[in-house]
């Protein structure tokens, strides 16, 4: 029985992350959710939130969007459009996202625009999570 598993995440810019991992932990619509070699196949809808990933001991965290997750006993195949290692977050550039969506939010709008806005809000509310989880 293998003891790792593949892991690979993409986003409409391209690959993110490929590498074999131990575990991975991922945000589902009914909450989230560890991932083991092994896992019983799975396809399923990710919201924004934060991806966990243990390799060699060690957690690596990413801040998500929405997408798509399939598992197999193998392989974990994530597709989303954001994922953003905790290193990498400007902390900064969230906030102001955050500001301006809750502001906008204020505004007269359509339900798609609401609902464009409140995506972007998710977006942004999951990169400060991740980030000030990692970084305080």
């Amino acid at each position: 029985m293998a003891n790792t598993l593949k892991l690979e995440i993409v986003t409409a810019e391209g690959p993110v992350y490929s590498e074999d991992v131990e575990m991975v932990t991922l945000p589902g619509v009914t909450g989230q959710f560890g991932v083991y070699p092994q896992h019983v196949p799975l396809i399923t809808q990710m919201v924004p939130g934060e991806i966990i990933v243990r390799k060699d001991g060690r957690d690596t965290f990413f801040a998500t969007g929405s997408g798509l997750i399939e598992v197999t006993g193998t392989c974990v195949a994530i597709l989303t459009d954001l994922a953003v290692e905790a290193d990498k977050i400007d902390e900064a550039r969230a906030e102001e996202a955050r500001q301006r969506a809750e502001a906008r939010l204020k505004d007269k709008l359509s339900d798609e625009e609401v609902a464009y806005i409140n995506a972007s809000l998710a977006r942004s509310l999951a990169q400060l999570r991740v980030k000030r989880r990692v970084h305080p």
